[in-house]
């Protein structure tokens, strides 16, 4: 029986126009292949179908790579002795930000103002192109995360990052460790009597809790690490308002031990009674920095920078 010929999808909308991948898509097509296809001993023509397949998917996650690196590396912070300078988007724009041990700072802005690259920059996620990382007056410029998390900083992701199938005792367990200067601040048990719905659910893997949990034990993993700067992206993100009051309390508790906290989060209205500084980004930029009382006073600034 005469085999019908393998082919590629042509639409013009999913086939890229040149590159390497296109080049490969083309020799996919090409007659010489298309013969061989239709003669070749079946095992033969399925290992070449998956090589070419797979060939083509390495040089598509290439690309991807690629690009977000380059959206990525359009992060730049830099911070020295204990002030933060941000310049997400390379344009000259530089502030200066001061972050006291217990003060509790808002980054505040609308999706795609730098908020989490900033975050990202000073954890050692991202690479900064330029400038200088210090924090307690060693330069850190370009070190990875694990050197960042050791010399006092932690991480609450957007997003949780828990392991859904350790449980929470395990997903607390491995972050564990002394901070700087051996000091042990947090333990599980300290994290235990701060969230007590964990201490009920220890058992539980981490795909069994709701969204508020979720948070609970990322914040609890961060804090295991004994840091003095915690780092949260999108605290209370799609949590029911029960639930983010018990957040706001919880950084409020953390805070009175000397925590430093840098928070991202878009219910002002919490923020305001929680932290002690808003800074507001506007592609890169800082174009507000005040107490809650200069923001409540300067409503034009709220309903131009963070209105939708």
């Amino acid at each position: 029986m005469k085999l019908p010929l393998v082919r590629i999808n042509k639409t013009p909308a999913v086939r890229p126009p040149s590159g390497a991948l296109s080049e490969l898509v083309g020799a996919f097509e090409s007659e010489t292949v298309a013969v061989f296809m239709r003669t070749a001993p079946v095992n033969e023509r399925v290992i070449l179908h998956v090589v070419l397949a797979m060939l083509i998917l390495a040089v598509s996650l290439s690309a991807v790579v690629k690009l977000n690196r380059v959206v990525m590396g359009l992060g730049l912070i830099t911070t020295s002795a204990g002030s933060l300078y941000v310049n997400p988007y390379d344009m000259g724009i530089v502030r200066q930000v001061h972050v006291k041990a217990g003060e509790v700072v808002t980054l505040l802005g609308r999706n795609g103002m730098g908020k989490t690259t900033l975050l990202r920059t000073l954890m050692g996620l991202v690479k900064p192109r330029r400038g200088t990382i210090h924090l307690d007056d060693i330069d850190r410029t370009g070190a990875r995360a694990s050197i960042m998390a050791r010399a006092g900083l932690g991480f609450v992701p957007e997003g949780r990052g828990i392991f859904p199938n350790l449980s929470v005792a395990e997903n607390l367990m491995f972050a564990q460790r002394p901070g700087r200067d051996h000091r042990i601040d947090w333990t599980p048990a300290a994290i235990y009597a701060l969230f007590p719905r964990l201490a009920e659910r220890r058992r539980h893997w981490g795909n069994q809790l709701s969204g508020g949990e979720q948070q609970m034990l990322s914040i609890g993993r961060a804090l295991l690490s004994n840091p003095e700067v915690l780092l949260i992206d999108e605290a209370t993100e799609g949590l029911a308002p029960q639930m983010r009051a018990v957040i706001w309390e919880t950084l409020r508790l953390i805070a009175q031990k000397s925590v430093a906290i840098v928070v991202v989060d878009k219910n002002l209205d919490d923020l305001m009674h929680l932290c002690d500084r808003h800074v507001i980004l506007n592609k890169g930029e800082i174009v507000f920095e005040g107490s809650s009382q200069a923001l409540q006073a300067d409503p034009e600034s709220v309903a131009r920078w963070l209105g939708v």
